[in-house]
């Protein structure tokens, strides 16, 4: 089950054409694009509640956002907001160096692979990013925190894509590159895992099964077997 990672830089210029293009569906009084990412969006990711085993209600909290800036918008209207932002966002991510060709190399020796991801917003934007990047075509399932509710190291989210792959805990090996959410997760349901050391911001504890990156995962594979 690779966690097929994907990176991405900030896209300040899209925002603002996406702001430019919502903000008559604001009302007359919106401010100007650039006070909208500056008071809006720019603040979003400070102002997210801790995460806990439950997912939030990513609208919810953007609903809030809104309001801090002084603006009461509906939330169909917000809606449409964020979906152009996120197609920003999918502009910007880029998949991590060798994933692509890795799940193409576990698809041709018969093996079922899932993408298992904490991700809070709306699973169809989600799942339209991975259908962009290539990754939905390469694997035989995928599944957001934001469908289940539940998010990574709770047992939900490993669960539904297990139960969609018809695998049971026992024959899956789980990649990532989070010691909780990504090792001890999976090993408290019989998974195996490994952790991917390009992937992580730091280096996994001296013990845990690590690979350099995605191109030594089928190497990985091969020693299990």
């Amino acid at each position: 089950m690779p966690r097929a990672k994907i990176t991405a830089w900030f896209p300040r210029d899209c925002l603002l054409r996406a702001l430019a293009q919502a903000r008559p569906w604001l009302g007359p009084d919106a401010p100007d694009p650039e006070t909208l990412l500056s008071d809006v969006l720019e603040p979003i990711e400070e102002a997210l509640p801790a995460y806990g085993d439950d997912e939030i209600d990513y609208l919810a909290f953007y609903e809030r956002c809104w309001r801090r800036a002084g603006l009461d918008v509906p939330r169909d209207t917000l809606y449409r907001v964020l979906d152009l932002e996120q197609r920003c966002w999918d502009g910007s991510v880029r998949v991590a160096p060798g994933a692509l060709d890795a799940l193409e190399r576990l698809r041709l020796r018969g093996l079922r692979t899932a993408v298992a991801s904490n991700a809070p917003f709306p699973p169809e934007m989600m799942h339209r990013q991975v259908s962009g990047n290539g990754i939905a075509e390469r694997v035989d399932a995928v599944v957001f925190s934001s469908e289940i509710g539940r998010r990574k190291p709770a047992p939900e989210l490993y669960l539904a894509a297990l139960d969609r792959v018809g695998a049971a805990p026992a024959e899956a090996l789980y990649v990532g590159d989070r010691v909780i959410e990504d090792y001890e997760g999976p090993r408290r349901l019989g998974m195996r895992a490994v952790l991917c050391t390009a992937l992580g911001r730091e280096p996994p504890p001296d013990g845990l099964p690590a690979i350099p990156g995605l191109a030594d995962l089928e190497a990985f594979v091969d020693s299990l077997e």
